[in-house]
């Protein structure tokens, strides 16, 4: 039986306290999915609980720690499963983005940034992936990634790499994985709204990040419905992929003017010819 039919799953979120991995926890657990939200927010977490517990039958276990911290993201997927069952779903959305310029960026912001974006995941991801074939599961993966995979920004190396390096892990994951039954991909937002207590933004940073076609900002519940459906059974036969979510930012840029008004002289293509392979192109 394939995990997305199977009710109520067991989801697992990281980056749960808050923005948008608090939004995917309470997008499942509005459905009676169980929940584990792990973060280091612990009055996050337990806000995000009792919210839980009020507007909904779902349970939400909460498991807090640093994922930075190789021990301890080592056991989160086995903890959650042995304490709540199975893992059925698991949300990668926990990261870090300190604003720190190139030339003062040190070894030590790089690799804690790394540990947190990237190795966790990798952590994550593989526990999950050999529990559940231990035990003879499936399972869905979905990894939360940025536009700054695939565009630099100032003040960002550390982190446009460790995204870059998330999708990578992403499809390569996939296509070890996909013949045990188990799905990963990755959802790329654009900018979003999670007025966040770790990664703050100053409104010139937002303002600047934000223009995109559809022409306004993204909701934490944007991304959580693209996480949802690609979850659900309607994504059985998707892996590696890594869905843009973000007003068409990724499409390409609105900011700038028309080059040229018009067409020089010899952008104009000339005349067709009467009659040229047979084709009369006079006017009547």
């Amino acid at each position: 039986m394939s995990a997305v039919d199977a009710l109520p799953m067991h989801v697992l979120v990281t980056g749960a306290a808050n923005g948008i991995g608090a939004a995917v926890c309470r997008r499942f657990a509005s459905e009676g999915h169980r929940i584990t939200a792990v973060d280091q927010m612990v009055d996050g977490l337990q806000r995000l609980s009792d919210d839980i517990a009020e507007k909904s039958d779902a349970v939400a276990g909460i498991l807090s720690g640093d994922l930075a911290d190789e021990a301890f993201a080592e056991q989160v997927m086995p903890e959650a499963w042995n304490r709540w069952g199975p893992v059925d779903v698991a949300v990668m959305a926990a990261g870090v983005y300190p604003a720190i310029g190139f030339l003062q960026l040190t070894a030590k912001a790089w690799d804690r940034v790394q540990a947190i974006n990237v190795r966790s995941v990798m952590q994550l991801t593989r526990s999950l992936a050999s529990l559940a074939i231990a035990n003879g599961r499936v399972a869905s993966v979905i990894h939360i990634s940025s536009g700054a995979a695939q565009r630099a920004r100032p003040g960002a190396a550390h982190y446009s790499a460790s995204k870059a390096a998330l999708e990578m892990l992403t499809r390569s994951a996939a296509i070890e994985l996909g013949p045990f039954g188990i799905r990963v991909n990755a959802v790329s937002p654009g900018f979003v709204e999670v007025d966040s207590p770790v990664n703050p933004v100053t409104e010139a940073y937002a303002a600047a990040v934000s223009v995109n076609p559809l022409g306004r900002r993204g909701r934490p519940e944007d991304i959580s419905a693209a996480v949802h459906w690609l979850a659900s059974k309607e994504a059985s036969w998707v892996t590696g992929a890594v869905l843009r979510v973000d007003g068409g930012a990724s499409a390409g840029t609105i900011a700038l003017p028309m080059h040229w008004p018009d067409q020089t002289e010899l952008q104009i293509p000339p005349a067709t010819q009467s009659g040229r392979d047979g084709v009369d192109t006079h006017d009547e």
